[in-house]
């Protein structure tokens, strides 16, 4: 059983990503080719958004939004502390300091009642996370954000594709930025990422900071850094576009059946009011994880922990002197929430052996 299935997404989409590939390798443009141009296109055009830039990562992606908006040493980024390290570390790696606010307990997501307190007048940016395939709640963290005249970047690693009352992730605040890690919900074949953006002046900024803050051949006008998406990634992704709305559509039912399955052992994934979701990760939450972690791999179900230690428990982090205790709602999170087998590939009859595993495993 694959957790999830790359291997049967290439088989039906192998004509068109071979194609692509091939594409590539004919014209040798290796390098900022002219699929990253027509990739943009596409993805500005499915996202809803007059500006996307491709870059080499979803960290990359991070660090260029912050990059833009003049993030730099001694200011302070608001985020969440229940995600994966990038989140935090590309503030700390521009000398700034991750300020962590706790997790909404239904979505996992930053929490915007909780919001408001952490801001200070060194505060520059907030950085919330769409865990897990649904987006924060935006129209709370951006009136919250208005009010303070700061940007907002979305962290949507996990969430492209996923809606928000019938806006899409990355379309939803100042920056948004996404990852096409082959596992994510849209995926290349190694590293790549994108940031989205209405701003006009952001957009040019950022593709400069892509290219060793370059805006024209030889000529710097600002430090940058080497954030290029690959041509070939790029083109593997424009092989996986037309097809993506359909696997979104897939993700979503399967999610919905899970839900439907599992609701009465297990506490099931809270879709928030207006949101959809693409279940980047289907997660729920029990007791004793391990035990039942185990369980379920001797009865062949694979299953995935994000995240078991917290940012602010991250050794990383340990010079911020956030104990145990100090985002309560995150932390119980950490050692309860496991996923299972998620792709919009899942047939029922597997699904049906993995629910079957779950019951037996938490019986």
């Amino acid at each position: 059983m694959q957790f999830i299935d790359l291997k049967t997404q290439y088989q039906h989409l192998k004509p068109e990503i071979d194609a692509r590939i091939h594409a590539v390798l004919d014209h040798g443009q290796y390098i900022m080719g002219p699929e990253v141009a027509e990739l943009e296109r596409e993805l500005a055009a499915y996202v809803g958004v007059k500006h996307a830039i491709g870059v080499a990562d979803g960290t990359t992606a991070l660090l260029i939004a912050l990059m833009a908006l003049g993030v730099t040493a001694g200011d302070e980024v608001i985020t969440t502390p229940f995600t994966f390290i990038a989140t935090g570390e590309m503030i700390a790696l521009l000398g700034a300091r991750p300020v962590f606010v706790d997790v909404d307990p239904a979505t996992y997501n930053l929490d915007p009642a909780k919001l408001e307190a952490a801001i200070t007048p060194k505060t520059r940016a907030i950085m919330p996370v769409s865990l897990y395939g649904q987006c924060a709640d935006f129209a709370a963290i951006n009136a919250i954000a208005a009010k303070y005249n700061l940007p907002v970047i979305e962290d949507g690693a996990q969430s492209f594709g996923a809606t928000q009352r019938g806006k899409k992730s990355g379309a939803l605040s100042t920056i948004g930025c996404t990852s096409f890690f082959p596992s994510k919900p849209l995926g290349c074949y190694g590293d790549g990422g994108a940031c989205f953006t209405d701003d006009d002046a952001l957009a040019k900024k950022m593709r400069e900071l892509r290219v060793h803050g370059q805006d024209r051949r030889y000529h710097h006008p600002v430090i940058g850094l080497n954030g290029r998406l690959d041509t070939i990634q790029a083109a593997v992704l424009l092989a996986k576009l037309p097809s993506f709305p359909a696997e979104v559509e897939a993700r979503e039912k399967i999610g919905a059946r899970y839900s439907a399955l599992l609701a009465d052992v297990a506490r099931v994934p809270t879709l928030a009011e207006g949101n959809t979701s693409v279940y980047a990760q289907y997660t729920l939450e029990v007791e004793h994880r391990d035990v039942v972690a185990g369980k379920l791999k001797e009865l062949g179900v694979p299953t995935a922990v994000h995240y078991p230690i917290p940012l602010h428990r991250q050794p990383a982090f340990a010079h911020l002197e956030l104990g145990e205790g100090s985002f309560p709602v995150a932390e119980a999170a950490a050692r309860r929430v496991i996923s299972l087998p998620m792709h919009p590939f899942l047939d029922e009859a597997t699904q049906d052996a993995v629910v079957a595993a779950v019951k037996q495993a938490l019986a």
